[in-house]
């Protein structure tokens, strides 16, 4: 398994620091089996942010253009009014 990154630590520690107030606050937990339960809920939440926020984007298999590639145009064409640019269209000649 490969090493957290900082980013991951980060987000993973706010995460779990930020949801166990939250959920300690809003629910009033006093008795011990509460706070351990919603402690480990923090926690599974925060692993689950540090695994997901920082993931690899994993790549198409579509070959990626390069700069140099040039992109083929469309053609213009002026003869007819249906290939037009809207411009010409106007109706005040």
């Amino acid at each position: 398994m490969p090493r957290p990154t900082p980013a991951q630590l980060a987000y993973g520690s706010v995460t779990v620091i930020g949801s166990t107030l939250a959920m300690l606050l809003l629910s009033q937990a006093t008795s011990g089996p509460g706070v351990v339960a919603i402690a480990l809920a923090g926690l599974a939440l925060g692993v689950m942010v540090a695994v997901t926020v920082a993931a690899p984007v994993r790549r198409s298999s579509r070959p990626a253009r390069t700069a140099g590639t040039p992109v083929a145009e469309p053609a213009h064409h002026h003869g007819s009014a249906a290939h037009r640019p809207l411009s010409e269209h106007s109706l005040h000649r």
